[in-house]
């Protein structure tokens, strides 16, 4: 029985929050870190989740805003979106809905949503700018946004390139003062980072390894994984140049209310 306490960017999924999710929502859930954990979710709230992969932080959401509360998951690939539902099938959850679409154009109404959650996707996009800005057009004035997700500082432009560390979430990442001067620019404000976790050279080459082929990630010497081992030297001039931050900002409660067209639900 695989342990259901679930390790990422400064806090873990507790053992009690995943305890009634299904198995299979837990095993397949990849990110850096628990946006729900320190926000302020309400029963009767409306929750977007962008890159909702599996679906785990759907089915925690959906608990948190009850059977009269509302959560929405984005997803650009049918795969995620097919495991999404078949672990929301299986919790018996009513409440969520999932959606195809892209985080840069979102399938959502302006001014639809209270939070606004994301695990280790908005660093993929190589249109962060655009991302911010549909933050800021689908939360209702006052409503809010955290998320966990990747920084990195003065990363060397072979990490850039490399190719492994932008498939494990490294090499699209931006700085702190970056990041909360895009949503700035957004138009959203109280804009902080609430907490951050920096990762051993080790952790960072078990992550970057899991994107070579599979050949590549059962190759031992002397009984010791040789793509582990030599990633993890790569890693330790930058150990301290990347790590994961849970972010928050708002969107002011004088903002436009405008409402965009409604999208079918899959």
């Amino acid at each position: 029985m695989p342990d259901r306490r679930r390790h990422s960017a400064g806090v873990s999924y507790a053992a009690e929050d995943l305890k009634h999710l299904p198995g299979h929502a837990v095993e397949a859930s990849f990110g850096c870190g628990n946006p729900l954990a320190f926000s302020s979710v309400q029963p009767g709230q409306t929750v977007l989740d962008l890159g909702c992969g599996a679906g785990l932080d759907l089915l925690l959401a959906a608990e948190k805003v009850g059977p009269k509360g509302i959560v929405i998951g984005v997803d650009m690939t049918d795969a995620m979106l097919e495991k999404a539902q078949t672990n929301i099938k299986a919790s018996r959850l009513t409440n969520i809905q999932v959606r195809k679409g892209h985080v840069e154009t979102l399938p959502v109404e302006s001014s639809s949503i209270d939070w606004v959650v994301s695990n280790c996707v908005i660093n993929l996009s190589p249109e962060k700018d655009k991302v911010f800005a549909e933050i800021a057009r689908v939360l209702k004035p006052g409503g809010r946004m955290v998320v966990s997700d990747m920084i990195a500082e003065a990363l060397p432009w072979w990490v850039r390139r490399s190719g492994l560390f932008p498939a494990s979430c490294g090499g699209g990442a931006i700085s702190e003062a970056s990041y909360l001067a895009g949503l700035r620019g957004a138009g959203l404000d109280d804009c902080q980072i609430l907490a951050r976790q920096y990762y051993e050279p080790h952790q960072m080459a078990s992550v970057a390894a899991g994107v070579l082929p599979e050949y590549l990630q059962r190759a031992t010497f002397r009984g010791k994984p040789i793509a582990i081992d030599l990633i993890a030297n790569l890693a330790k001039p930058i150990a301290k140049k990347i790590w994961s931050a849970r972010i928050a900002a708002r969107k002011p409660a004088s903002a436009g209310a405008g409402v965009g067209p409604a999208y079918p639900v899959c």
